[in-house]
């Protein structure tokens, strides 16, 4: 192991054990919807994400969903010749300016709890701590929860090891379609794209993808978009028994069509 790649791995470790220790007494919200979650008049992250009301601070989704852990993906590449760098997870870029090259870097983080909840964020900074905060609260900001199912006709078992139905995400030129699998299929994705699905507890999918997929921020921001695609699909009450259906870590807040 490199010593960059050591001085990464104790950077994660403190930042884990700062969102370990976080303090909700100390925390003092801006919004009225943090205040109502302080207050503890709001106790389920359902009732926000069902009322289609957006999320201003990162303190919110730390108390009502403590057991998120985020991962940081490979966007990044180290000099190499012929493309051939090591993958990171820090993407780096300069700007030319009259005083010299002012670099920059880019991370994309992805944080969820295996168990239907899911966020994505993107941070940029001058360096690479600060970025990696910006990441993880833009995520926190952005969470959302997957429906999960087994709509898989070669295996039917009504347990949330896959998605319900075939669903398609794009972000710019990337294309990418997530179909149900059988159990034991597995995750036949990319890899990135796997990390993904992992955290929102999915374990079984295919997929296809189309378009331009060598950038990775857009291929794993397609990914997202599919998933969060398959909460504005209305499923009539049987048709969600019969797959099992869960919307989040339960089902009664699934959206049905009589």
């Amino acid at each position: 192991m490199s010593p960059e790649q050591q001085a990464q791995r104790i950077e994660e470790k403190r930042d884990a054990r700062k969102a370990q220790a976080f303090d909700a007494d100390s925390w003092k919200p801006k919004t009225a919807l943090g205040k109502k979650v302080k207050n503890k008049e709001i106790t389920s992250i359902d009732e926000i994400l069902g009322s289609g009301i957006r999320i201003l601070e990162p303190e919110i989704v730390d108390i009502l969903l403590p057991d998120l852990t985020p991962e940081l993906l490979m966007i990044g590449q180290a000099k190499g010749k012929f493309g051939g760098g090591q993958r990171r997870t820090f993407r780096q870029t300069q700007k030319k300016t009259a005083e010299g090259n002012k670099p920059s870097f880019g991370t994309l983080v992805v944080i969820g709890n295996s168990n239907g909840y899911l966020g994505l964020g993107r941070g940029k900074s001058k360096e690479t701590v600060p970025a990696r905060e910006k990441a993880v609260r833009t995520a926190k900001l952005n969470i959302t929860k997957v429906l999960r199912g087994c709509g898989s006709w070669q295996c039917y078992c009504k347990t949330q090891h896959s998605i319900p139905f075939k669903v398609e995400g794009k972000c710019g030129s990337s294309i990418i379609k997530l179909m149900p699998a059988p159990k034991g299929t597995g995750l036949r994705t990319a890899s990135e794209c796997s990390k993904l699905l992992a955290a929102a507890g999915i374990k079984d999918v295919w997929s296809k993808t189309l378009g331009s997929t060598r950038t990775t921020v857009n291929l794993v921001t397609a990914c997202f978009t599919a998933l969060k695609k398959l909460n504005t699909t209305k499923i009539k009450p049987q048709t969600a028994e019969g797959l099992g259906i869960v919307a989040g870590s339960k089902t009664a807040e699934l959206q049905t069509a009589h």
